[in-house]
């Protein structure tokens, strides 16, 4: 009897792992052909060519650039260089971008960032929260901006036993913001493994130095994240899930599920446009050429726009669409009066008028 029990055990395991391979190798093999959709004014913005993981643009036009990920599993042009933060005036006719120099006291050697997210007081002092993973762990570092100086100034590192493979964040408040969690295991092989058998372990949490909770669950793998204008809806991307989750802010910042946006691609960071609300997401329409890379045929880049996304029939189109002859394995998409950028991973950044 005991023998019956643990080979239908063994059975279901196998057919379950079996499923499961199925359904990821459908998601990650699915191709299908790229087409040149780009605004007619568009270059590549120079030194920046490792990569602009996550940008974000304040208000006045300056634009916050996180560079130099590692990050496992994903390719590297520059492995042995740390990570910086740049900074682009979008005000300017030709913008270019400037290295942000970080105080004294703070491991500049140590900087491998992630997701940005700035933040604006009352007093109107900028404060930049990003997302770093010295040594492969998961901080938050909260800098303050000098905007004559063109600098950083390091205030604080944030640690929790919740802030583990953090991967973005968006910031609501003097240190309280919200987090999305991509993996549960910091291995590249135990998380291909885990993203494999998709055990929706990822989540979103919530951090202020009164409370550190889960806000919600279930994730393939939650990925970008940001608010919508209102400040009344958290957006989340699931990236490996290919959809965008719409989530209602309650006031004890809880967040409950209002609706799901399937889009067919791999979904990475979130913006949303300050004109019209529209959120942008950088996409992967590659998901195998991203997994394995190979310079003579990269994955390419995908920036979606989404209106209307509380209604029935939220609108989907392509802003801008390349094969990676470009741009390879876009992460974001940040807008400013008709101006755009798209960052990448590992690869380059794209400036264009819209």
């Amino acid at each position: 009897m005991g023998k019956l029990v643990a080979l239908t055990v063994l059975g279901a395991t196998l057919a379950l792992i079996g499923e499961r391979l199925l359904t990821f190798r459908a998601r990650v093999t699915t191709s299908r052909e790229i087409k040149s959709i780009e605004p007619q004014s568009c270059h590549l913005i120079a030194g920046l060519e490792n990569g602009s993981e996550d940008i974000d643009i304040l208000p006045s036009g300056l634009a916050f650039i996180s560079t130099g990920l590692k990050y496992p599993g994903m390719p590297s042009l520059a492995p042995d260089k740390p990570g910086r933060i740049f900074l682009m005036d979008l005000n300017e006719q030709n913008p270019k971008a400037q290295v942000l120099e970080i105080s004294e006291g703070f491991d500049k050697d140590s900087l491998n960032p992630h997701g940005i997210s700035a933040f604006i007081d009352k007093d109107n002092t900028v404060y930049l929260y990003v997302v770093n993973h010295p040594h492969m762990d998961s901080t938050v570092e909260i800098f303050k901006f000098e905007e004559q100086q063109r600098s950083l100034i390091h205030l604080k590192t944030i640690k929790h036993e919740l802030l583990k493979s953090v991967n973005d964040i968006v910031v609501l408040g003097p240190e309280k913001f919200y987090a999305t969690r991509d993996r549960y295991f910091t291995s590249h092989f135990l998380a291909l493994v885990e993203m494999i058998l998709d055990f929706h372990w990822t989540y979103v949490l919530f951090y202020s130095p009164e409370e550190v909770k889960v806000v919600a669950q279930g994730f393939s793998s939650a990925n970008g994240i940001t608010v919508s204008l209102d400040q009344k809806y958290i957006y989340v991307a699931d990236v490996t899930a290919k959809n965008i989750h719409v989530m209602k802010k309650h006031d004890n910042w809880d967040l409950t599920q209002e609706k799901v946006i399937h889009l067919g691609t791999l979904v990475d960071n979130l913006t949303v446009d300050p004109a019209t609300g529209d959120i942008l997401a950088g996409c992967h329409p590659n998901p195998m050429k991203l997994l394995i890379y190979n310079p003579e045929d990269p994955p390419g880049s995908e920036v979606l726009r989404i209106q209307d996304s509380l209604s029935d029939n939220p609108r989907v189109s392509t802003v801008y669409e390349n094969n990676g002859s470009v741009l390879q394995a876009s992460t974001v998409a940040s807008v400013y009066q008709k101006k755009m950028l798209i960052g990448t991973i590992f690869h380059k950044t794209l400036y264009c008028e819209l």
